[in-house]
């Protein structure tokens, strides 16, 4: 963490001259990233060219002509601290405040941070830097929490990407099984001793073609029952076991629990729920209700 006594001592070492108030701050700037353990690859025209972060060069460089812009300052840093990845970082004055944004080579987006100048600057101290500034504590402070700290962040491995990349690959773990999600994947052994090969679950037909090897078959077709593949003649539109509904202990289409909102007037003859239920088709019926304006020979599905 930079404190304002380092900049202090990078800015006496430095002997800059300023022109305006403004340069006093983006050497503020500059002084507290080298006072992180940055160092300085290009500064002045030569940092604001297209190939700034790209060039392979990370020779140290002195700060000749770092001011020779008008309002505006470019500075190009590497941190061997973070394995030498280079930054780029642009001041641009406008009215009283001092624009920094700072890129690091890879990142999708700069850090930003607006600074008032006449907070900071000082009056003329001619050679007495202290007097350059004031409030410097808080400007390195600026500096370091909205600045340095993030670059830092963005520099290390992102955890939400690992987490992601790890659920991505327990996720096609289980595809490549040939097990539902959810479903056991492992053998169950009885108390006996005698370890039974896991049953696959139902609901799966639309996310596997069949049940994996050493499983135990499934009555009826592979996952019916829990799919969202639903066609016309799917049994879950028709009575289950022994003339119960689709769903146990209620009406046909209306789930256990469920808030039943009336068809019409209650207590009104003709209104009764059951009224509205359809019943089970029957074989040589005809086409389901949605297909009959195509006729019984039509391909429609």
């Amino acid at each position: 963490m930079v404190d304002d006594k380092s900049v202090m001592a990078v800015v006496r070492a430095a002997r800059p001259s300023f022109r305006n108030i403004q340069d006093k701050i983006a050497f503020a700037v500059h002084a507290s990233f080298l006072a992180s353990g940055y160092v300085l690859t290009a500064t002045g025209p030569s940092a604001f060219s297209d190939t700034a972060l790209s060039s392979p060069s990370t020779d140290e460089v002195g700060m000749d002509q770092w001011n020779e812009l008008d309002d505006e300052y470019a500075f190009v840093y590497t941190n061997p601290d973070t394995g030498s990845k280079k930054v780029l970082v642009k001041c641009l004055a406008m009215d009283d405040k001092l624009l920094v944004d700072a890129l690091a080579d890879g990142a999708s987006e700069p850090v930003h941070l607006e600074i008032s100048v006449e907070d900071f600057a000082g009056e003329n101290g001619g050679t007495n830097y202290s007097a350059q500034y004031k409030n410097l504590a808080e400007l390195v402070k600026k500096l370091d929490t909205e600045v340095l700290s993030k670059l830092d962040e963005s520099s290390l491995p992102s955890s939400s990407n690992n987490a992601s990349s790890l659920e991505t690959s327990e996720t096609r773990s289980d595809i490549s099984t040939g097990v539902p999600i959810g479903g056991r994947s492992s053998p169950e052994t009885h108390p006996t001793g005698i370890i039974y090969p896991p049953i696959n679950p139902s609901g799966g037909s639309d996310l596997f073609p069949g049940p994996g090897a050493g499983m135990y078959p499934t009555r009826g077709a592979f996952g019916a029952g829990g799919s969202m593949l639903v066609g016309p003649n799917d049994p879950r539109w028709f009575g289950g076991i022994a003339g119960d509904p689709g769903f146990p202990g209620g009406l046909s289409s209306v789930p256990p629990g469920a808030r039943f909102d009336p068809y019409g007037p209650p207590g009104v003859p003709g209104f009764e729920p059951n009224r509205f239920a359809r019943g089970p088709r029957r074989p040589g019926s005809g086409p389901h209700p949605d297909l009959q304006p195509f006729g019984g020979d039509s391909d429609f599905i």
